[in-house]
């Protein structure tokens, strides 16, 4: 431990930074180990396992950059792919606090990333770990009687609150209501089946014989579950979040799936200039991560509905309005995210 903290200091100096620029410590430090990096988050893949026909559960080791996540939040996970980095919005499903951090990751048609990761994620592989966020997290004063519902892949920062409330030893009433299309791919049935004092149901849309509950969410399973729950948590398909909000307003939710937003009625027409190349085009109305891409562009994207951040470029001049909030921004030299941002007349975009 003495050895481990000297090393971190003496990789923090100022000497070793003066002596290793412009490129910085981290840039030789990673030719010893691809992991031992003192400001750039990695994470060694320390085990695989397939446990259904559409997910892949990877077990990560990150290393001292990583500053560890709050149960519920999601990770931006970046993977090379074709010798290009592609990220991509993660919930971890570990309880948090833990050294090991685990993801579940479901395997989505035409998904570039998850489809890689389960056809090729292997022990010893190097993935990158930036952004922690999400407000999908339990309050710091426990509720004493929680319902969780998820659905599909949306398990993930649900099994990561089961599991941080059963290690702090949470004495309060929980009810845990998954579903997922047949009993094959509901993720964590097993350990969800042994875990104490949890009333555990199972619906499965695709089956009508097995399972807990029938069909999809109604006010039935609300009343199977946990009628008088105190806090509801929901994560999932729009359409699931929706049903338990319709009887839950107060519950809170996440959903994994890119909300459609609503294209301007009329393109502005303006001129679309991408710095940095030569390249320049008349807006259409789509965003600008789309139109760069349609240009032949490539920008680092992920998550495409304004979460990750991955997608962030400094706009240097214009005026452009952001599809989730509605808001027009004309300031110069600020950052935007490009995959919810849309031009209103010219625009100057650093990519």
């Amino acid at each position: 431990m003495f050895t481990q903290t000297l090393t971190r200091r003496v990789l923090g100096s100022s000497l070793v930074d003066l002596l290793t620029g412009p490129h910085g410590v981290d840039r030789y430090t990673e030719l010893v180990s691809p992991t031992w990096t003192r400001t750039d988050a990695r994470a060694r893949v320390v085990a695989v396992r397939r446990a259904t026909p559409r997910s892949v559960t990877l077990l990560l080791e990150p290393n001292d950059a990583f500053g560890g996540f709050k149960a519920g939040q999601h990770i931006n996970l970046t993977v090379d792919i074709d010798g290009r980095k592609r990220t991509r919005c993660y919930s971890p499903a570990s309880a948090e606090g833990q050294r090991l951090i685990e993801l579940t990751i479901g395997r989505h048609e035409g998904g570039l990333v998850s489809d890689h990761l389960y056809r090729h994620a292997r022990p010893g592989m190097i993935v990158g770990l930036d952004s922690v966020g999400g407000d999908f997290v339990l309050p710091a004063i426990r509720p004493r009687r929680i319902l969780l519902v998820s659905g599909g892949s949306g398990i993930t920062p649900v099994m990561s609150m089961l599991r941080t409330l059963h290690a702090e030893r949470y004495a309060g009433k929980v009810a845990f209501v998954h579903y997922a299309r047949n009993p094959e791919e509901a993720c964590y049935r097993g350990e969800l089946a042994d875990m104490p004092r949890v009333r555990v149901l199972h619906g499965y849309t695709r089956e009508t014989e097995t399972g807990d509950l029938r069909g999809y969410f109604d006010a039935g399973h609300l009343q199977a579950a946990m009628p008088d729950a105190e806090a509801v948590y929901v994560c999932g398909p729009p359409a699931l979040v929706a049903a338990v909000r319709e009887l839950r307003p107060d519950a809170i939710s996440e959903s994994f799936v890119p909300p459609v937003f609503a294209a301007p009625a009329e393109a502005s027409g303006g001129q679309v200039t991408f710095l940095g190349s030569t390249i320049s085009v008349v807006d259409d109305g789509r965003s600008l991560l789309e139109q760069a891409e349609a240009a032949g562009l490539q920008p680092t994207n992920g998550c495409r509905m304004g979460i990750c951040h991955s997608c962030t470029c400094r706009k240097t001049g214009g005026t452009v309005r952001n599809l989730i909030t509605g808001a027009i921004s004309t300031a110069e030299g600020e950052d935007i995210q490009i995959c919810v941002s849309v031009p209103v007349g010219d625009v100057d975009i650093d990519l």
